[in-house]
Parts: structure tokens; sequence; C-alpha cells
């Protein structure tokens, strides 16, 4: 089934399958190729609308009974860490950050089977080869880069440095965006993952960029409801960004009657002027 704005790009939905998030749930998304050049503007205007990358397509959840997908950014200059996430910060600060172009490594590879062994073995991710880990890492028509987080601790010792977390990053016209992150599910006590999103407001903060987004916030996912613990967070919602408010305040979005058709969902969506005529 397609839909389409009366100028490209033109808009897909998949299938429903099962939802990862909420049990009994079906998930659909509706979807664009992100290729030419124009790529980098439609991903900037799109990721505002919440919309995501994943290599050569832009997604957003577009479900047939449930709105409770809702994409999450930190306003950076409002951001303060509470005391929990500065322990994080303390605890990590042996790590040095490395920010390099989107290239495939065998470390990366070594410590991503490792995380998904450990997190999410019966994901779709799971049975994810290194030419297609590769694929996802390198294919992108956008400004992204790979930051990476190495412990050089055991060098002390005589052994290598040791790759503990990676985030592949797309640099956006108004922030950065965490396309996809994994790290060393060894070290539950060093809240890797908390680190990696604190560590990009300051990226961000330094290069003057005003958001980070962290992808989609679930309310009533307890795989989501970490990403609500960080302050300054606002959600797209109702077609704007608005402040989070309580978690609670959410829990309507599963209902079935909170959805809007899918052709109306194609003709509200805003495109860059430069693909708009």
């Amino acid at each position: 089934m397609r839909h389409s704005l009366p100028l490209t790009p033109q808009f897909y939905v998949t299938a429903p399958q099962s939802c990862p998030y909420i049990d009994g749930r079906r998930e659909r998304k509706l979807f664009t190729a992100l290729q030419g050049s124009g790529a980098g503007s439609l991903n900037d205007k799109l990721s505002k609308q919440g919309f995501r990358r994943s290599q050569n397509v832009l997604y957003r959840p577009s479900c047939a009974d449930c709105t409770a997908c809702l994409s999450a950014r930190i306003r950076v200059d409002e951001f303060s860490s509470n005391r929990s996430q500065r322990k994080t910060t303390r605890r990590n600060a042996h790590l040095r950050r490395e920010i390099t172009s989107p290239w495939a490594s065998e470390d990366q590879y070594a410590l991503f089977r490792r995380y998904l062994t450990a997190r999410h073995a019966d994901g779709g991710m799971a049975d994810m080869d290194i030419f297609e880990f590769a694929a996802m890492i390198e294919e992108t028509p956008v400004r992204t880069r790979v930051i990476e987080y190495w412990d050089d601790r055991p060098l002390e010792s005589g052994g290598k440095a040791a790759l503990r977390a990676v985030c592949l990053t797309d640099v956006l016209d108004d922030g950065l965006s965490m396309v996809y992150s994994f790290y060393d599910p060894d070290m539950p006590q060093d809240s890797l993952g908390t680190h990696i999103i604190l560590d990009h407001v300051e990226v961000a903060r330094d290069a003057g960029l005003p958001f980070v987004y962290l992808g989609y916030w679930v309310p009533g996912s307890p795989k989501m409801g970490y990403k609500a613990q960080f302050s300054a967070l606002e959600i797209f919602k109702d077609r704007q960004w608005q402040a989070i408010g309580h978690p609670d305040e959410h829990a309507h979005s599963t209902h079935p009657l909170s959805v809007e058709p899918i052709a109306e969902q194609v003709a509200q969506i805003e495109l860059p002027d430069t693909l708009s005529g």
C-alpha cells in the first residue's frame, strides 16, 4: 500500500508485525527512501517531525490502533544532570571518546555481538552478521559519525585498550541524533547507556547544537522508561514538540481512537523547501 505527497518523496507503510515494546500490540511503520542530493535536508526536516533514520530509510511508527511511540529529544541548554547521572559521569571519567567516520571495525562488531547476546538475544537484530553490521554503520547518505568510548586501563597490564561503547550518530542541523548505540554488557554497574547520552549532551553543547535526539520513548514500556529520567526532555506529540510532563499523562496514547488515517498523516508531513517546490 503506498501513499505519496504531491511531489517526491514517496511514502510507504510496512505490514503489521509484533510490537517490540508493548505486549499484544502490532506495529506498523511509515517510511520513505533517503537518497540523492537532498538526503541531508530531508533527514533534518523529518527528524523534527518524529522520523528516525535506518541506513537509507527514514521511518516513523504508524500503527493502526496505537500512538504510544513518541520521538524524544533533550534540550541541551536546559539540561541538568541529577545526582545519579553525575555519579555515572564520574564513574566513567576514564573512558576516552573518539569521534570517527562511519566505518565498521572488528572491535565494534565483537562488542555488538556481545551486547545483543546479553540484552536482545531474541530481537530482530540477533542474526545480523558482520556484513549486515557494516551496512548498518556505513550505508548513510547523510552526515554521520561513529562515537567510540575506549578504556585504556588494560594497557597498564600489557593488554590492549578495550572498546566499551559505541554510538552511531547523525549530525543534524539542530542537534545530534543517536541512531543506534551498544555497549559492554558485562559492566552494568557503570551505566554505560546513560553515560553515552550524557556525553552526547556535552558533545552537542560544545558544538553549539540545541538538541540530542534519543529515538522513541514509549509510555508503559520498561525498555524505554529510562529516557524519561533525563531533564529538559520533550516529545513530539500532536504534531509539535512539547515538554514531556509527567509520564502517566501519556497513557491514552495506546487508545485506538488516538490514531489518524495514514493519508492524513502523510498529508501533514512538511518537506524541505528544496523538495516541495
